[in-house]
């Protein structure tokens, strides 16, 4: 899959997915001009479920967000074609099933004067 993506390579950060979610969206804001900038992969035949691990990044979202910005689902192979079409994946320590999350970049802010 990374090699099908903008970058054309893996990254890998060996950590949980909601602690790198929270490193990631420290530097990289959502796009707060469309509905999917933070999207869920569902479980299958379960989409309305969302699991531990989704739950825990939720919170990570809305803190760097500071509000609530709630994840869109994406049944499992429209999120493999969306996933193709991302600049990168980066694969994380995380080792609970369902922790795939597909993030779109906003605008950076200037630093403040």
């Amino acid at each position: 899959m990374a090699r099908q993506t903008v970058l054309g390579r893996l990254l890998r950060i060996d950590a949980p997915a909601a602690d790198v979610v929270k490193a990631v969206l420290s530097l990289y804001p959502l796009d707060n001009f469309v509905d999917d900038a933070a999207a869920r992969m569902e479980i299958v035949g379960k989409p309305d479920e969302v699991p531990a691990v989704q739950r825990q990044v939720q919170d990570e979202i809305d803190a760097a967000e500071g509000k609530a910005w709630p994840m869109i689902s994406v049944e499992r192979y429209a999120f493999y074609e969306r996933a193709k079409k991302a600049y990168c994946v980066i694969q994380t320590g995380e080792r609970r099933f369902y922790g795939c999350f597909a993030f779109r970049k906003g605008v950076v802010p200037p630093d403040a004067e």
